[in-house]
């Protein structure tokens, strides 16, 4: 009886152990991505534990040949190997005891973009849709009140002004130009708002400070700073760069662009990092020299544009295969920047963490530059940096985007994948997106 008690315990034991492992095979399948992407003319092998099985929903293989590898059995463990074929999508399911489905499995064949890196030191100018409000402010009339035209007529920070009176504006100096003109009429302003276009009407008031007519806002209309290159397509002529957008100091909106530049800039000195106070890569640009580019789109996820065909003739660098946010490792890697004589220069960097993610995301990789050379100059990740590509096993993976304050050691990066998405969809409209812009 009691021998019969102790196997009973033991295998009551055994039980639970494989009840709990296969609970945490489940939940890792439940929680692995639902799409995966092979480039055409590769292949990806997904290993499932037993009892699941992996299995093709429909006969498709003029995209994808699956094949069960027998010889990489290794107890529990099954082997598959899928084949891309032909750019298109494929879709599995996972099972239970090769009957229960568990999940579907979306495999998406697409051709592995090629693109050239950059590194470069870029000055970027851009000049705002309309001219954005960055605060509302009351008017003292040349009669001694206070007016707040602006506020009754729901203008708020942060709103895009477009036209006055049907006429497009251009700029802060014609705001004040066309209101000049109105003088104390009403006046119909066209606002945008979160993407969306409204209209309202206001009367200007004469202001004791200069006689001029005002509404009582505060305006922008244009910005200007340093960052980096990340990429550009030699066919289509398009680029990306900084890995984030640029937003307005003052009210933190995404910048509407109407027209913008990226040119040469030159570096003039490099201010460290610290705990606590990030560092600065300060540049010299002009506006009307050494022009690189046209950015076309200012995007949470960088700025995007054509570059012009004398920057892709004169240079050097040749274009590497992209890689999908599934095949980045911890570990080893590299960025190209630009801190000094602008010299593009290659640097060590250690992936710490990549994050699974479906959507969109500034933060994709958490990075830790290690090269002694560029911590001594920089102390780390520095505000002109964003946009530094990454670069691993020969494959450009991302972006440099933020520095952690309290470590300039460490920052984020963002996958490539993300910023193709913005000008690239599915990496199939290169010259629909050029035709757009020329």
């Amino acid at each position: 009886m009691d021998r019969y008690s102790k196997y009973s315990k033991k295998f009551s034991l055994l039980i639970l152990v494989l009840t709990f492992f296969y609970i945490v095979q489940v939940i890792n399948i439940l929680y692995c991505p639902a799409e995966i992407k092979i480039a055409k003319g590769e292949n990806k092998s997904i290993d499932v534990l037993f009892p699941f099985s992996l299995n093709a929903l429909h006969d498709e293989d003029s995209i994808v040949q699956s094949t069960y590898n027998q010889s990489s059995t290794n107890g529990f463990k099954r082997s598959y190997q899928i084949d891309g074929i032909e750019p298109g999508e494929a879709k599995f399911q996972l099972k239970f005891l090769g009957i229960i489905p568990i999940k579907k499995l979306d495999v998406n064949v697409v051709k592995r973009q090629l693109l050239v890196p950059g590194g470069n030191a870029l000055g970027v100018r851009l000049n705002t849709k309309g001219v954005l409000v960055v605060a509302v402010t009351d008017v003292l009339g040349v009669d001694g009140r206070r007016y707040s035209p602006a506020k009754e007529a729901g203008i708020k920070t942060g709103d895009s002004i477009l036209e006055v009176n049907n006429i497009k504006v251009k700029d802060a100096e014609h705001v004040i130009e066309l209101l000049n003109q109105v003088q104390d009429k009403k006046v119909k302003i066209i606002v945008e708002r979160n993407k969306m276009k409204f209209e309202t009407e206001v009367i200007p008031i004469k202001s004791m400070q200069d006689n001029c007519y005002r509404l009582g806002i505060w305006v922008r209309d244009k910005t200007a700073g340093i960052g980096t290159l990340t990429f550009y397509d030699e066919d289509s002529r398009v680029f990306g760069a900084l890995g984030h957008g640029i937003t307005d100091m003052d009210t933190g909106n995404l910048l509407n662009v109407e027209y913008g530049k990226i040119t040469h800039a030159k570096i003039a000195n490099v201010e460290q990092g610290k705990r606590g106070s990030p560092g600065e890569i300060r540049g010299i640009f002009y506006e009307t020299e050494n022009v690189l580019g046209e950015i076309t789109k200012n995007s949470s996820y960088g700025i995007f544009g054509l570059i012009t065909d004398d920057f892709i003739r004169t240079n050097k660098i040749k274009p590497i295969p992209i890689g999908f946010k599934e095949e980045i490792k911890e570990g080893k890697a590299y960025i190209l920047t630009t801190i000094d004589n602008n010299k593009i220069e290659k640097f060590e960097i250690n992936i710490l963490k990549t994050q699974s993610q479906q959507y969109p995301n500034q933060k994709s990789m958490t990075v830790k530059i290690t090269d002694k050379k560029l911590l001594e100059k920089t102390g780390g990740i520095v505000q002109g940096m964003s946009g530094s590509p990454i670069i691993q096993d020969g494959k450009l993976i991302g972006a440099i985007t933020h520095v952690f304050v309290n470590d300039p050691t460490k920052g984020y990066g963002i996958y490539i994948e993300w910023m193709l998405e913005q000008v690239l969809p599915n990496y199939e409209t290169k010259q629909k997106f050029a035709n757009n812009f020329n």
